[in-house]
């Protein structure tokens, strides 16, 4: 008889906890998940933090919100950001596994 042990973690969706990590290898997208972690921000917000464009910020934020870290919700014009804390939290417990 053979008996086979799986991790479940390991039967986790790999993509998504790849598109976590890619997401968060990069240092600004890791700050906008800070601004955001204490208080929904809009685009606008979060572009001000930066020395970079609108278009450049929205494209970080794009990043976020497919690797499911971020939800923008808009209201009228004003698009506004909040942290994922489920997706996050996938991550964490992947990453307590190996602690």
């Amino acid at each position: 008889m053979v008996i086979i042990i799986v991790n479940h973690l390991v039967e986790q969706n790999n993509d998504k906890l790849n598109n976590i990590f890619q997401a968060l290898a990069d240092p600004t997208r890791r700050e906008i998940v800070c601004l955001i972690a204490s208080n929904d921000r809009t685009v606008s917000e979060l572009a001000a933090a930066f020395d970079m464009s609108l278009a450049a910020i929205s494209k970080h934020i794009k990043v976020l919100e497919r690797a499911g870290l971020l939800n923008k919700t808009t209201k009228g014009r004003t698009h506004i950001c909040r942290l994922n804390h489920d997706s996050l939290s996938s991550a964490t417990e992947w990453l307590r596994f190996y602690e």
